[in-house]
């Protein structure tokens, strides 16, 4: 009788049928990002700007796994490309990606 995979992990597989977008909020919902985002915190003049999307760049790396989108390059592709994407990882439309 073949293993199913289905029958012992019934959460992963709902997780999978689900839409994309309300999969990437369940399992955001579960990390605790705020101390990744204090690593990004500015606390100078110097550097970075302060108006680049931390939050919604380090989602687009965790998506990114998920996706299985296999290099950062092929993900950014994905953001230029797709609206709907760039939507979920939390980036916004107005926002060109090249200021990222």
């Amino acid at each position: 009788m073949p293993y199913d995979y289905c029958k012992t992990n019934k959460s992963i597989c709902e997780l999978m049928k689900m839409e994309s977008s309300r999969r990437f909020d369940a399992i955001l919902a579960k990390f605790d990002v705020q101390s990744i985002f204090q690593l990004f915190s500015k606390k100078t003049m110097r550097g970075a700007p302060r108006e680049l999307n931390y939050g919604a760049m380090i989602q687009s790396l965790i998506i990114r796994i998920i996706e299985r989108i296999p290099t950062v390059k092929d993900l950014v592709k994905r953001l230029v490309h797709d609206p709907l994407f760039r939507l979920d990882c939390g980036f916004l439309i107005s926002a060109p990606l090249s200021n990222y």
